[in-house]
Order: structure tokens, then C-alpha cells, then sequence
């Protein structure tokens, strides 16, 4: 696993920062279990063992190291063998609502594993693990185990009770929650990691007050605000539905005209983009530089009339990673909205570095849409 494989000095770090932030736990609880903020979780994994922190993306891992993704869980121990949420299918519900209860954990579980892989793809990644923080009174305990995906073939035991369907594939247990639309696997914390005894401070303020109580002043930064970014549909809507558009898009290749290549696509801006975020892109045809979710980098440019396009220079390469890459799609075989429903990831988001690049990651489906209503709702306060 991970942890096993990491230098003592990180390691160290590691077991003392989640000490520490189990020890102020009376901030936010009377409890004896120590509290620690899954977020929290997630930031100091990443600090403390140089991990790419990918929990601002909609993807099954909340963290990558090399080939290796990690998904970070943070819950209470309990009896050592608890259900925790491990995927939530709310915007794919139409694609298994009025099936039986077989039919419907064989279709959760079909979407599950096509998000797993889906992930490795985007991200490059070889494998997936969890990596659990969990507690106990007194106690924080680590432990990780595989993020397996689920074996379709032999799922059996589909039992359902009314509003939870649970199941077995031989190897985990899981249930699913149906008016939740959410997928729970049972985790057996056995095998601990790491044992770290935690002393929860009855006054977390007091110690607080001691820490930043000096003579001098105390020096304050403004809060960094976050990179500027904007949500792009890989979808149309100009027929009503939701649409992948046969000749153009992420389907540009299979337009007339013209020879095209294989991996000829682009991603559609709206218009209303560039009326809202004047200054957002380089002026059109002007190149610069796209961070893919896996770290390469590619030649990007915002071309078209109305600068209606983000394509890559040569326009193959944002087709090769996006097509066949990410989606797995083979030449000739049309894009629809079905398959992007199926990974549950519509839209990319488009961060502007400090640095004068661009970083591309995918989002869940809806996303998209609750970015223009929101631009809606500011544009209309404003009139």
C-alpha cells in the first residue's frame, strides 16, 4: 500500500499534524472520538506526503501520487466494520429508476467501476487505494486497503429492504441507497497502519489564546481567493435536450466539408462566457498553454467565429486525449450524451494559473448548469 512505502521524516509529520488536529477537537465537538474534517483530512495527506490534492475535481480519487490514486475517508471506528459512502449517482438516476432490484445494483455497479476506470484514465493512474483515517475514543487509527472495482459477474445476495438494496460480489459487501441515489461498502479496519493515541484538550481556545497571545503584533496576509475559473458544457442544448451534436464538438471530426482527422473535435464556448468573463481567454488564435488533469501539457487556442471554440494546436491532440484517452472511444464512434451520462461528467472546469497557464479538469454532471444560473441571478441583480 502507500503509507508503508513513505520516508519516516513525512511519516512523522504525518502522525503528529493528525494528533494535533485531533487534540482541538472540542472545537466543533463534545464527543470522545477525536474529529477530524475530511477536507482537513485530505489537505494534510497531500502536504505531508507531496500528493496532488484532487478533491477539487469530480473523480473517485481525492488524491494522486505517481501512478497511485487515494481515496481519502475519514469516520468513526466503531465495531471496525461499517457502511461508508463511496459514490453518489443522483444525476444518473434516470438510467436505472423503474428497474428491479437486480437490475438495478448490476447498473450501480456497472457505473461505478466506469467511473474507477474512467479516473485511472484521466489522471494516468495504474491503480486506486483508500486510505482510511478512522476514530475510536482516545484514538486515531490509519489503515488502507484496494478501491476494487465491483466483480458484475458475481454479485449475489441482492437483498431488498425496502429503501436499501444490499448485495455481495464475493469480495466487499455493499448497499445502496435508493431514494439517496448513494452506493455505501462495508470497510473493515483491520490491519491498522498507524495506532496514535490523542489527548483532546478540554480548552482547544485556551491553548489557541496562548499560541498567538505575544507582545509584537501579530502580521495578517489577505485570504488568497481562488483561481479564476470558468465551466464549459461538452454538451448542446439548442435541440432542448441534452445533446452531443453529430458534426461538431467533441463530433467535429465526422463533419463534412472537408478532410478532417479522427481526433478533430473542440469544446464549445457559450457566448454568454465571453460577455461575462471578457478578459478570461487570450484573444482568439492567440496560443497558450492547457494543463491536463495527468500533468502533461498541450497547445491550446480559442478559435472560431464569436471565438465559439477551445481547440489545441494541432487540433488532433485535444481529440487523442479526450476521445480516446479519457472516454475510450474508438475511431469513427460517435460521442453521445449517454456515454457522458454513464461516467457522470458533463462539463470541464478551466482554472486560470497566476502563471498565465490554464488547468483543465472534468465535473460532475449539473455543474455547467448551476454556473450559468448563477451568472443569470448575478446578471439580473444587477439590471
Amino acid at each position: 500500500m502507500f503509507l508503508s512505502n513513505q520516508p519516516e521524516e513525512q511519516l512523522e509529520y504525518y502522525r503528529e499534524m493528525l494528533k494535533t488536529i485531533g487534540s482541538l477537537s472540542r472545537l466543533f465537538s463534545e464527543s470522545n472520538e477525536p474529529y477530524v474534517e475530511y477536507r482537513i483530512a485530505e489537505n494534510l495527506f497531500c502536504k505531508s506526503f507531496g500528493a496532488k490534492n484532487l478533491s477539487r475535481t469530480d473523480c473517485s480519487a481525492d488524491a494522486s501520487k505517481g501512478n497511485l490514486g487515494i481515496g481519502i475517508k475519514t469516520f468513526l471506528e466503531k465495531n471496525g466494520a461499517t457502511m461508508q459512502k463511496v459514490a453518489e449517482f443522483n444525476s444518473e438516476h434516470n438510467l436505472f429508476r423503474g428497474l428491479d432490484s437486480e437490475e438495478k445494483v448490476r447498473k450501480i455497479a456497472e457505473l461505478r467501476n466506469k467511473r474507477i476506470d474512467t479516473t485511472k484514465r484521466i489522471f494516468g493512474l495504474d491503480d486506486l487505494i483508500y486510505h482510511c483515517v478512522t476514530r475510536k475514543k482516545g484514538t486515531i487509527l490509519v489503515y488502507e486497503t484496494g478501491m476494487a472495482s465491483v466483480d458484475v459477474a458475481n454479485i449475489t445476495g441482492v437483498q431488498d429492504r425496502n429503501n436499501i438494496i444490499g448485495f455481495s460480489d464475493g469480495l466487499n459487501e455493499y448497499s445502496f441507497n435508493v431514494s439517496k441515489s448513494t452506493l455505501y461498502k462495508r470497510f473493515h479496519t483491520e490491519n491498522t497502519i498507524l495506532n496514535l493515541p490523542v489527548k483532546i484538550l478540554d480548552d482547544p481556545f485556551e491553548a489557541l489564546e496562548k499560541m498567538f497571545s505575544r507582545a509584537e503584533p501579530i502580521l495578517t496576509f489577505a485570504p488568497i481567493g481562488e483561481l479564476p475559473h470558468i465551466f464549459l458544457p461538452l454538451y448542446s442544448t439548442k435541440s432542448g435536450a441534452k445533446t452531443v451534436p453529430e458534426k461538431s464538438g467533441l463530433n467535429q471530426w465526422n463533419a463534412g466539408g472537408r478532410s478532417r482527422t479522427p481526433n478533430e473535435v473542440y469544446i464549445p464556448i457559450p457566448s454568454w462566457i465571453h460577455s461575462a468573463y471578457p478578459n478570461f481567454f487570450p484573444d482568439r488564435d492567440q496560443s497558450f498553454n492547457l494543463i491536463l488533469p495527468n500533468g502533461a501539457e498541450m497547445s491550446a487556442k480559442v478559435c472560431q467565429d464569436n471565438s465559439k471554440a477551445l481547440m489545441s494546436n494541432p487540433n488532433s491532440a485535444l481529440g487523442e486525449w479526450l476521445l480516446r484517452g479519457v472516454l475510450n472511444l474508438k475511431e469513427g464512434e460517435l460521442l453521445t450524451y449517454g456515454k457522458l451520462e454513464e461516467i457522470g461528467l458533463d462539463s470541464v472546469v478551466i482554472y486560470k494559473t497566476e502563471s498565465g497557464k490554464f488547468d483543465i479538469d472534468f465535473t460532475k454532471i449539473g455543474t455547467y448548469e448551476n454556473f450559468q444560473k448563477q451568472n443569470q441571478a448575478v446578471d439580473e441583480e444587477e439590471v
